[in-house]
């Protein structure tokens, strides 16, 4: 099966693992492609290991706003843990990349014969209801440059790189802000010889400095998955 890279799939026992990758399929996702729409049943569930989602949750006459990161550490679709093909949120790819997709009637029969992955995915369903309430709360009482570099961190983590692409419009959209507040913190981050960032193209120069600059959601999160998935 070659090499999983995804760290829900990887946590399985070896025979319940190779069973949920002889249903799998490797599929590359696009910048950009939208996976789920809130409201809509899915038709897959998504384990990344190259590409990361965005999760943004929208309201009438806004674009939005992100309240989660789906990588390489977790999944799109645990909401089947629950017996629910219904998508809560929107799911646009943020880094295109490979996962491992498998159909909802194909993971329904994965559950409910691996106890083992259903207790994965219960506990990755709190990770995921931790982080929304987290970025929720964030996003209400946080200064713009430490919730930059809370999301840098998170899409360094995702993208297993110091380097990847973003640009400041995308970034003013997951984090709900104009931007000019974007350009002002991304500026700042910059001059403090944290980030060098051109062209679309950001590089993390200084990883403890990032993590210094970013607010305590960052940690918090980071706590909550090692107690449940490491």
């Amino acid at each position: 099966m070659g090499t999983v890279e995804n760290h829900l799939i990887e946590l399985l026992p070896r025979k319940d693992r190779l069973h949920l990758l002889s249903v799998s399929e490797q599929v590359e996702l696009g910048l950009g492609e939208v996976l789920c729409e809130p409201g809509n049943s899915i038709r897959h569930v998504y384990f990344p290991t190259e590409a990361s989602i965005s999760l943004v949750a929208r309201i009438e006459g806004s674009p939005g706003v992100e309240v989660g990161m789906v990588g390489r550490e977790g999944m799109l679709g645990v909401q089947m843990a629950l017996g629910v093909a219904t998508a809560p949120v929107h799911a646009v790819v943020q880094s295109p990349g490979a996962a491992r997709r498998v159909g909802v009637n194909d993971f329904r029969s994965e559950l409910a014969h691996s106890p083992a992955l259903l207790r994965a995915m219960h506990h990755y369903l709190y990770v995921r209801m931790a982080q929304m309430a987290t970025s929720a709360a964030c996003l209400r009482f946080h200064l713009i440059g430490p919730r930059l570099a809370r999301w840098l961190l998170m899409s360094q983590d995702r993208a297993h790189s110091d380097s990847f692409r973003v640009t400041h419009e995308f970034l003013a959209a997951m984090l709900g802000v104009r931007r000019e507040g974007i350009t002002a913190a991304a500026s700042a981050l910059q001059r403090s010889g944290l980030i060098e960032y051109r062209r679309g193209n950001l590089k993390v120069l200084d990883r403890l400095g990032l993590e210094a600059a970013a607010c305590g959601c960052y940690a918090v999160e980071q706590q909550a998955y090692a107690a449940l998935l490491c």
